[in-house]
């Protein structure tokens, strides 16, 4: 944990005010362009992200409303490096709800941001003034199939192969240009012509601003999957958007209840499904599919597709590469879930070796698996399950591996049956929960 709170301040005085000054459509190959400045005295700074899309999807009608809320969604990302203490809006209107909305998502969103940094936010960190002009409601459309971001890991695939059958009305959303999602998309029975990628470009001024000092952090990444899926899923003429977040997204990393996966969350799901109904009726209609679910009951379904061994990925550190780290937590975690139910020799044939025998990761082990720690930063499920993961990889192993022979004696079993258990408190329409249930 770093101590930036007198950097906070600092360039909070020196930058008053983020202004979203703009949005554009450029038609052809697709692009949605936003310009955003970062103010201050002395001189200021222009952010110019992208959107793109090579594909052919149609404009049908007027989406301005769609892509300038995907614009607010972006400048979360530009407003972290200084925190400015105004945010000024000037292409588009928001009204009170709205504006409380935006800044609970500032708050929560970059809560991992604010902690990390040592930043004491406080509750009035922000004010957001938005008086441009109404922008002009969306058009009625008819709206069939699914919209399915994939990412390329366990939980995605096991959506794509729960809504297997009605895949000849779906498409797959892929942001960037991820392997392992174009892979498993592939996989599941879907064609370059219904995976819809797109490319988001990050303003490198941003970049260099971080490298001179500004501030820099976590982000809450999901809500701008959200966004992004809602304007591409309309523009796609999709009924639904379907999720894969679980619901262990929704513990927290610390005791004060930080998460690094808020906008993964139950709570997130609520509100933006709230907010997008402020924004029309007729809208894709945004869910998870898997929130019912544990994150080792995933597992449990995931291990059934031995196919996808070969492609799927999740450790961030290796996005780029397509490949497993196997020294970071989310590696480990994933590990430990799979080793739940898979033998070694198959784990080593997926990470490449094994990283219950790495000494080296015991800090992570424990971090994992231990309420007296921080959970580690990443898109990890709950203490509770990476005990029980232990546990039953324990039980399947004559000769157990060092790092799970040395925790043994610290595991502690839940009082719930994680496997079976079904969370209630989930937004999953009728016709889909005959499939998990």
């Amino acid at each position: 944990m770093k101590n930036n709170s007198a950097k906070f301040h600092e360039l909070r005085k020196k930058h008053k005010k983020l202004i979203y000054h703009d949005f554009s459509i450029t038609e052809g190959k697709i692009t949605f362009h936003f310009s955003i400045e970062g103010s201050s005295p002395d001189n200021s700074f222009q952010f110019k992200p992208e959107w793109r899309f090579d594909g052919n999807l149609p404009l049908q009608g007027n989406i301005d409303l769609l892509a300038f809320n995907l614009g607010m969604a972006e400048l979360i990302s530009y407003w972290k490096c200084a925190c400015p203490e105004m945010v000024e809006i000037r292409c588009g209107n928001l009204d009170e709800w709205q504006i409380n909305w935006w800044k609970k998502l500032y708050r929560n969103g970059l809560g991992e941001f604010f902690y990390i940094n040592g930043i004491k936010a406080g509750d009035n960190f922000m004010q957001i003034y938005a008086n441009g002009a109404k922008l002009p409601p969306l058009q009625s459309r008819e709206l069939l199939g699914c919209l399915i971001p994939v990412g390329g890991g366990k939980d995605s695939i096991v959506t794509l192969e729960l809504i297997r059958e009605q895949r000849q009305f779906n498409s797959c959303f892929v942001v960037g240009d991820i392997k392992r999602a174009i892979d498993s998309a592939k996989m599941a029975g879907y064609p370059n012509s219904r995976i819809i990628k797109v490319s988001r470009t990050i303003d490198p001024t941003l970049l260099e601003l971080n490298k001179q000092g500004y501030l820099n952090g976590h982000t809450p990444f999901s809500s701008i999957i959200a966004f992004s899926s809602l304007l591409f899923g309309y523009m796609a003429g999709k009924k639904y958007i379907v999720l894969s977040n679980e619901s262990s997204a929704n513990e927290g990393n610390t005791a004060d209840g930080v998460n690094h996966q808020y906008s993964k969350s139950v709570e997130f799901e609520r509100d933006f499904r709230e907010y997008v109904y402020g924004m029309g009726e007729n809208l894709p209609q945004y869910f998870s599919l898997l929130r019912a679910y544990s994150e080792l009951k995933i597992t449990e379904l995931f291990i059934r597709h031995r196919n996808y061994f070969p492609i799927f990925q999740s450790c961030n550190v290796g996005t780029k590469t397509n490949t497993w780290c196997c020294k970071c937590a989310k590696c480990l975690y994933i590990y430990i879930m799979l080793a739940a139910f898979l033998d070694d020799n198959v784990l080593i044939s997926i990470f490449g070796e094994n990283l219950l025998e790495n000494k080296e990761l015991a800090l992570l082990l424990a971090a994992l698996a231990n309420p007296d720690y921080d959970k580690p930063f990443e898109c990890v499920g709950t203490r509770d399950e990476v005990n029980f993961a232990l546990y039953k990889a324990l039980c399947r192993r004559s000769a157990p591996p060092e790092l799970l022979r040395g925790y043994a004696d610290k595991i502690k079993l839940p009082d719930v049956d994680i496997l079976n258990s079904f969370d209630e408190n989930n937004f999953v329409p009728e016709e889909f929960l005959r499939l998990l249930k």
